[in-house]
């Protein structure tokens, strides 16, 4: 990738719309632009001040393309650091065509993936972390995911990285400087107060990689899988948790032969439901394709919906089917619920939860009617109950990059050979090996150590004109 290059791509989603906005970036973004812009005022843009809007013409000699806005950025104060030039012009796709194949007819080159925000962090604007933030952000689809995006970007998470590496590396230098004057036996670096920072290293580095389990689950959401017999409510109940005829019901049971998904946020954090085909033995190959399925479902889930008939209230009937689940896969929650409970009285109700209490389960048990919608509320509230957000609501760092969550592993694991070595008293120069791979771990996630292929890696995921 040239640096030196003007690129430019187009910074709003392809397709019509009422605006499109073509992005330019580069140390000759301005002078191209002024060759092909013709203010009404008839200004020269290329003498204007930094961050002005101008109204004026795309013009290819006497050719008129559009009316446009364009917005001049001069580096190092504009996104990349470079400068930057912005055309907002309307939104046909044969216009945003027309007036980047005007640019690159005078000089411009078409953006990689995510080469804008490339160019943020090569010139100091963003690190490594915040530039991947800016990708979360794009893609966060919820109220938590745009907020740990938001956090991240804002630079709460490389703060916390940067101002631990400080501090190892001032520890760092002094044994570095203790190897230098080895044979005068002189101790610069205060072992007592080095063992104390080694501690506050790796209590924060656990807390960090406890909470990529809820920063993984509210980036990517939690999928759900509603198992059960066949005909028992699994459709009409993933219906009424999207409030929307999603699935085929019927009488007829066997009917969902495939697995149905559709998502739905609660109280910001996105659940990702999977409506199954029935467990039952059958010969039907179709249908028992299906089955196979709920079985591989479950396998990816991290929550299992069991669904009852409540009229059945025979509990010892379920019990093989749960105990299965819960033998191959004991660290997924099962919530038990029991459906069609309008069609019940209330001693029916009290009978079948007696029953329910005498038989062992350990699992969370709910009541409700799918086609009623009672109980809806608090099967939510039950879900949500599986997400720790408290550090959400408490707006601490929460990791949910898994380069990020590898890195800080490692860096822990050097962090603990370290404690073990200040512990048993080994050499500075062994004891700096270590501190050194936990800086370049460190180093990792904000990028003061990178190559290509890591850079290559990152952004070749971002959008074009990001």
């Amino acid at each position: 990738m040239i640096l030196q290059e003007t690129i430019v791509a187009l910074a709003t989603p392809s397709g019509a719309g009422a605006i499109a906005i073509i992005r330019l970036s580069g140390k000759d973004a301005i002078s191209i632009a002024a060759e092909v812009f013709q203010s009404v005022s008839g200004k020269n843009i290329a003498v204007q001040k930094t961050h002005t809007i101008h109204l004026g013409h795309i013009m290819d000699g006497a050719k008129t393309y559009d009316q446009v806005l364009l917005s001049i950025f001069k580096g190092p104060n504009s996104y990349t650091g470079e400068n930057v030039v912005e055309i907002s012009c309307h939104g046909s796709v044969f216009i945003q065509q027309q007036i980047i194949q005007l640019l690159l007819r005078k000089g411009a080159k078409m953006a990689q993936a995510g080469e804008f925000t490339l160019r943020a962090f090569l010139n100091g604007k963003l690190d490594l972390s915040q530039a991947e933030a800016v990708a979360d952000l794009i893609a966060s689809d919820n109220e938590a995911s745009h907020q740990i995006a938001m956090q991240q970007m804002r630079g709460g998470f490389s703060n916390e990285i940067a101002k631990l590496r400080e501090e190892l590396l001032n520890f760092a230098s002094l044994i570095e400087l203790e190897l230098d004057f080895a044979e005068e036996d002189v101790a610069f670096a205060d072992r007592t107060a080095f063992n104390e920072l080694l501690a506050r290293i790796e209590f924060v580095l656990k807390r960090l990689i406890d909470s990529f389990a809820v920063g993984n689950v509210i980036k990517n959401g939690i999928p759900v899988a509603i198992v059960g017999e066949p005909n028992v409510g699994k459709s009409t109940l993933l219906n009424a948790l999207l409030n929307e005829e999603r699935a085929i019901v019927s009488d007829i049971a066997g009917t969902t032969r495939d697995t149905i998904e559709d998502e739905l946020v609660i109280d910001g954090i996105g659940f990702r439901f999977i409506d199954t085909a029935g467990i039952r033995e059958t010969k039907d190959v179709v249908e028992s394709i299906g089955i196979q399925k709920t079985f591989e479902k479950i396998e990816q889930a991290q929550v299992v919906l069991y669904l009852v008939e409540s009229q059945m209230s025979n509990v010892e009937s379920i019990a093989p089917h749960i105990n299965k689940i819960k033998q191959e896969h004991p660290e997924k929650p099962i919530i038990v619920i029991f459906n069609k409970v309008d069609l019940l009285s209330e001693n029916k109700i009290k009978e079948i939860s007696t029953l329910v209490s005498t038989f062992d389960f350990q699992l969370s048990t709910i009541f409700i009617s799918a086609k009623q919608k009672i109980g809806i509320d608090e099967l939510k509230n039950t879900l949500l109950s599986f997400v720790n957000t408290g550090a959400l609501r408490n707006n601490e760092t929460i990791v949910t990059n898994s380069r990020h969550y590898d890195s800080l592993l490692k860096a822990l694991e050097e962090i603990q050979k370290v404690k073990w070595g200040l512990d048993a008293g080994i050499s500075s120069d062994l004891m700096a090996i270590d501190i050194r791979s936990a800086l370049y771990f460190f180093g990792e996630i904000t990028g003061e150590v990178t190559n290509d292929e890591l850079l290559g890696n990152i952004f070749a995921n971002f959008c074009i004109g990001k």
